[in-house]
């Protein structure tokens, strides 16, 4: 493949995930269809479905994915990579656990909210906002454990949807969330793969600011939507 299909097709995925963003939220890390019966019916430990229900759910969970784009866009080191990732990845965990296990009730309309902000928030950071703006600049380590816990307890509101059995349900929990951490690695891989190759060419400079302009306007809209939701009472997904 050429620098420049390299080029297009990195920049299309980008913006194919923001126009998905934008046209359907509600389906950003939604656990329906036959995944909901499989968690009703479930009676006991089953850690190998619910790993691949996790997985599943990450790298189809475009809003994680906006998050975690606009979080290694700047990182060219893979010591720096791995220690944001594992910061999400640790906040992600604690409360996607601690919110089910102990049932943790908030209105998922209003967390979604916020994960669409924190993609906004990234974005916007990335392109110098805070410094040009404020004269600040908030501590990103931070900043990605705080928005990994969201993110977890978003997912948490959604499972506190389903009927799940308390027989082996610490068990099933754990396993959803390695899924979760599986789909992260694999996901992460391709996207990072992608950015490379685009970092590689003299258009990466030119081109990443308003890569960044589309990602905030897109959690824009994932959280003007959610609150609409809330408002209004549509559905969650």
């Amino acid at each position: 493949m050429s620098v420049r299909a390299t080029l297009a097709l990195g920049l299309a995925v980008l913006a194919g995930m923001a126009l998905v963003a934008s046209a359907a939220p509600a389906l950003a890390h939604n656990i329906g269809g036959t995944d909901a019966a499989f968690v009703a019916a479930t009676q006991g430990p089953d850690p190998l479905p619910f790993a691949y229900l996790g997985a599943k759910h990450m790298v189809t969970g475009y809003d994680h994915l906006l998050f975690l784009v606009g979080v290694i866009f700047f990182l060219f080191r893979l010591r720096q990579i791995a220690l944001y990732v594992s910061l999400f990845s640790l906040g992600h965990s604690l409360t996607l656990l601690a919110g089910v296990f102990f049932d943790i009730q908030a209105d998922p309309h209003l967390v979604d909210a916020v994960i669409g902000l924190s993609v906004a928030y990234k974005a916007f950071d990335n392109f110098g906002g805070f410094r040009t703006m404020f004269g600040v600049q908030p501590d990103n380590r931070a900043a990605v454990l705080g928005f990994g816990l969201i993110h977890g307890f978003g997912l948490a509101t959604k499972l506190q949807a389903l009927d799940l059995q308390p027989q082996g349900l610490l068990t099933n929990l754990v396993s959803f969330n390695i899924g979760v951490e599986i789909g992260q690695v694999v996901a992460l891989t391709l996207i990072l793969a992608l950015m490379t190759l685009w970092r590689r060419t003299r258009a990466f400079e030119p081109t990443a600011q308003g890569a960044n302009v589309l990602l905030m306007l897109a959690g824009f809209v994932l959280a003007g939507q959610q609150i609409a939701g809330y408002v209004f009472g549509g559905p969650v997904g």
